[in-house]
C-alpha cells in the first residue's frame, strides 16, 4: 500500500485490521479506526494538537496507580462511564439503578459485623446505615456482600492520605436472613473530584466545575443476581444536577435524617435483578 492520502487512508488501515480471528475486536478495531480517522478530519487536526493529545494521555497514564485511576476519572467527566453503565444495565422496573463505579474502589477492604462503624476513625458528622437487601419479586437476599465506600468530611478518601495506615470510611459486610443490614458511618459531604493531574487541567480549560453531590457508593453482590454498582446521593446537595461525572439518578436520592441525638440516619433498600 503505497501513496496513500487523507481520502484512501482509512480503507487501507480497516484492510489491514480485516484478518483480525475475534470477530467482536474486529467489530470494535473497525469502528475505532473510522470514528478517529473522522474526528481528526472533521476538526482539521492540527499535528501540534496531536502531539499535545498524546501528551495529555501519556499524563493521565502516568496519574495512574493502585490507589487511583486517572483513565477512568477522565472516562468519567467525558460522561463515558455513564453511558456504558446505562448501556449495559438496562434492568426491568423496580430494580435498584446503576451508576459509575468512580476512581477510588480498591480491593481488601476490612470485613465488619452488621452494626459496626465502619467510618473507623474517619471524620465526618456519625450516622447510621441501614436497608434491605431484596430480589425483584420482594424475597429478601440473605448473605448478600456488601461493599461501601465514601469520602470524608474534608472530601478526600482514605486512598488519597499517604500517611493512613488503615482503611477508613469503606468496608464489607453481609446481609441477615431477612436481607436486612445497618452499620455506622460518617454523614456524606460533597466534594471535588482531584484536579491535579490532567483531568483537572481538561475541566478548568473547560470552564467545568469539579464537585461530586454527596454520596455513599454500593457494591452489592449475591447468588443468582446481577451485581449492583450504584451510590446513594443526599437529598437537597446543591451539585445534584450539576454532576462532575454525571452519575446522578433520582431514585438514587434519599434524605440524611438528623436525629434527636444529632447523628444523621438513611435508610434505603435495594432491589437486585435476578441473573438470566
Amino acid at each position: 500500500m503505497r501513496n496513500l492520502n487523507e481520502d484512501t487512508i482509512t480503507q487501507a488501515v480497516i484492510e489491514r485490521f480485516s484478518r483480525t480471528p475475534d470477530p467482536r475486536l474486529k467489530e470494535i478495531l473497525t469502528s475505532l479506526i473510522q470514528h478517529l480517522h473522522a474526528f481528526a478530519r472533521e476538526t482539521k487536526l492540527t499535528e501540534a494538537e496531536w502531539f499535545k493529545g498524546i501528551d495529555f494521555l501519556t499524563r493521565t497514564g502516568h496519574m495512574c496507580d493502585d490507589k487511583r485511576q486517572e483513565f477512568i476519572l477522565l472516562s468519567d467527566t467525558l460522561g463515558l462511564s455513564m453511558l456504558v453503565v446505562a448501556q449495559n444495565n438496562k434492568k426491568p422496573a423496580g430494580c435498584t439503578e446503576s451508576t459509575v463505579f468512580g476512581p477510588f474502589y480498591v480491593e481488601g477492604a476490612p470485613h465488619y459485623d452488621q452494626g459496626e462503624d465502619v467510618a473507623n476513625g474517619a471524620q465526618g458528622e456519625p450516622c447510621i446505615v441501614r436497608g434491605t437487601v431484596r430480589g425483584l419479586g420482594g424475597e429478601p437476599v440473605p448473605h448478600a456482600t456488601i461493599e461501601v465506600w465514601q469520602a470524608d468530611a474534608d472530601g478526600n478518601y482514605d486512598v488519597q492520605y499517604a500517611h493512613l495506615a488503615h482503611a477508613q470510611a469503606r468496608g464489607v459486610l453481609k446481609s441477615g436472613l431477612d436481607g436486612k443490614f445497618h452499620f455506622k458511618s460518617i454523614r456524606a459531604e460533597a466534594y471535588p473530584i482531584p484536579t491535579d493531574g490532567p483531568v483537572g487541567e481538561m475541566l478548568r480549560a473547560s470552564k467545568n466545575h469539579p464537585w461530586r453531590p454527596a454520596h455513599l457508593h454500593f457494591m452489592i453482590k449475591a447468588d443468582g443476581y446481577e451485581t449492583l454498582i450504584t451510590h446513594v446521593f443526599r437529598d437537597g446537595d446543591q451539585y445534584l444536577d450539576s454532576d462532575a461525572v454525571f452519575g446522578v439518578r433520582q431514585s438514587l436520592v434519599k434524605d440524611w435524617v438528623k436525629q434527636p441525638d444529632g447523628t444523621y440516619l438513611l435508610e434505603y433498600d435495594f432491589v437486585l435483578n435476578p441473573e438470566k
